[in-house]
């Protein structure tokens, strides 16, 4: 080998640094990035499916929100006193009053696609309502039931003005403002976990109807639309409507065959569809108008017990109202569109009040729930389905005939969609750090303790609605009675207590960096478009009710 003159300098190759070591099992699959919005949704908020599917769309969410008005009238009017006829115009007056609540709401209120619906928890003071009254001499039962109504009507009148008050003072959106997402992910899945008892349990009175509604709904909707790619649209949006027609069809031939004529009463209730009796006793034509039963009759002792529900809707609304944002594509509610929203539902308790409506409403849990199962956000989509609540509450034999439904049907559907609502809870847990061990603690207490909790208070309440806190005052039994048997409420005060006491000084843990943007009227850009009023109405809104 024969060396030259010429020296050669060879560079050394330049030393490239080493990558970052990868996460522990971060090599065995893909990591997922926090996503603010559902990439799923089909039509969000603010985008609209054509209008022949917007108006079944709209049939169908009347149809989900329907179960829990007859549950309620079905449950109640009877311990008034009334008979068939006053269930049926009970029934007319919730969806009435129903149609109001969402049209203010999707328009002046949250802005969000929410439907507004009966609320069970006025069901406990409105029972202690019904046991004062149970005691008493009157001319006929009938009387009763007015007399019942009428005090109804002014418990509802006077404690609406606890949620005009915290809502337009801006004292829940002082309370918001201390949410985090930490606090958020509980509320919203017991929100849906804690409806429970309106699932399987309600569709165990009658298997046979209820079970195959369930499986049917899961595979169609879920399975089949896989299988037939040209289907795959129709049934992913309309497998409800047409899972009820089926097993409703079933139903009635069951009932006219004769297949409940020697069964329990309790039997027949849950799986026959004649057993209501809403067709026959239902007018024709009749509008709600205000003060129908007479006028309202106020006593303090039952004013209280209705302002303890007042505030749990409170509560159950703000929970539902983040599942409704998350499922629509819209980014989470500002404090100031919460509490407007608070304020608005007063509002409309004022006006349930006036009409005569057995309880008062909160954003529905089940119809949320829908919008998860369609793909399908769309805010007008829930403003068309008022039409048919207002058409249906006032023909009042056309809206018997779908009331007739039975409740192991509702209660198969409810299945699902509060399954749907509590999961969406999980998904704020992406925004802070899992990884915590404080946030664990906080997480897993308040969400244990938001079941645990109202189930003690549900399951040691008799059947006249007598709760376990028991005092010389009924009126302050009826408030803690109330207050925590609803476990959104248990969650929001156990929640944000532990929450902002302990070690509340990792707001990077705790997800505040991200979620502080949206709890300012302008500190998202997105805010603007997702909750602004129609019209240019804010210019004519002083500020202060902002």
């Amino acid at each position: 080998m024969v060396e030259t003159g010429h020296n050669h300098h060879h560079t050394p190759p330049r030393q490239t640094a080493a990558p970052p070591p990868l996460p522990l099992g971060a090599a065995r699959g893909p990591t997922w990035t926090p996503a603010e919005q559902l990439h799923q949704l089909q039509y969000c908020i603010h985008s609209n499916p054509p209008w022949l599917e917007t108006f079944i769309l709209a049939f169908q969410h009347y149809i989900v929100m329907l179960g829990s008005i007859v549950l309620i009238a079905s449950t109640l009017v009877p311990r008034m006193g009334g008979d068939h006829g006053d269930k049926a115009r009970v029934i007319q007056t919730l969806l009435f009053m129903s149609a109001i609540n969402t049209l203010l709401q999707t328009f002046f209120g949250s802005r969000l696609p929410t439907v507004m619906n009966s609320s069970f928890a006025f069901m406990l003071p409105v029972s202690s309502i019904i046991n004062d009254y149970s005691d008493r001499n009157f001319k006929s039962e009938h009387e009763r039931f007015e007399v019942t109504m009428r005090t109804i009507q002014g418990s509802l009148i006077v404690s609406s003005f606890i949620n005009i008050f915290i809502g337009y003072s801006r004292a829940w959106a002082s309370c918001t403002k201390r949410f985090s997402p930490i606090v958020i992910v509980p509320v919203v899945c017991v929100v849906g976990l804690g409806l429970f008892a309106r699932g399987f349990p309600l569709l165990a009175n009658c298997v046979e109807l209820g079970l195959p509604m369930l499986i049917l709904l899961v595979i169609s909707q879920q399975y089949v639309r896989r299988v037939l790619p040209r289907a795959h649209d129709i049934l992913e949006r309309f497998a409800l409507l047409l899972c009820v027609g089926l097993v409703w069809s079933f139903a009635a031939i069951l009932t006219e065959a004769g297949a409940y004529n020697n069964v329990g009463e309790q039997t027949k209730r849950s799986c026959r569809t004649d057993h209501s009796y809403l067709i026959t006793s239902a007018p024709w034509i009749r509008i709600p108008y205000p003060f129908q039963w007479g006028a309202p009759i106020f006593r303090a002792s039952h004013v209280f017990g209705m302002m303890g529900a007042a505030i749990v809707t409170t509560a159950e609304t703000t929970g539902t109202l983040f599942a409704a944002a998350r499922l629509s594509g819209a980014t989470p509610p500002p404090a100031h569109v919460l509490s407007s929203s608070i304020g608005l539902q007063g509002i409309g308790m004022l006006l349930e009040g006036i009409f005569g409506a057995c309880v008062g409403t909160t954003a529905s849990v089940e119809n949320v729930g829908l919008l998860g199962l369609t793909h399908i956000g769309s805010r007008r989509v829930v403003q068309i389905s008022t039409a048919f609540m207002f058409f249906f509450s006032i023909f009042g034999k056309f809206g018997a005939f779908f009331a007739s439904i039975p409740l192991p049907i509702f209660a198969a559907i409810y299945c699902v969609l509060f399954g749907i609502v509590a999961a969406v809870g999980i998904t704020f847990m992406q925004f802070a750090n899992n990884n915590s061990l404080r946030n664990i603690y906080v997480l897993g207490l308040t969400l244990f303790l938001g079941i645990s909790i109202p189930q003690y208070f549900v399951t040691t309440t008799t059947a006249d609605g007598v709760g376990p806190v028991r005092t010389d005052g009924i009126w302050f039994d009826d408030w803690l009675n109330t207050i925590f048997s609803s476990s959104p409420t248990v969650a929001i005060i156990v929640g944000t207590l532990l929450d902002n006491t302990l070690d509340a000084k990792y707001v990077d843990d705790r997800g505040l960096a991200w979620w502080k943007p949206f709890q300012k009227r302008n500190g998202d850009v997105r805010n603007e478009e997702f909750y602004s009023l129609p019209l240019r109405i804010r210019e004519y809104i002083p500020t202060r009710f902002l």
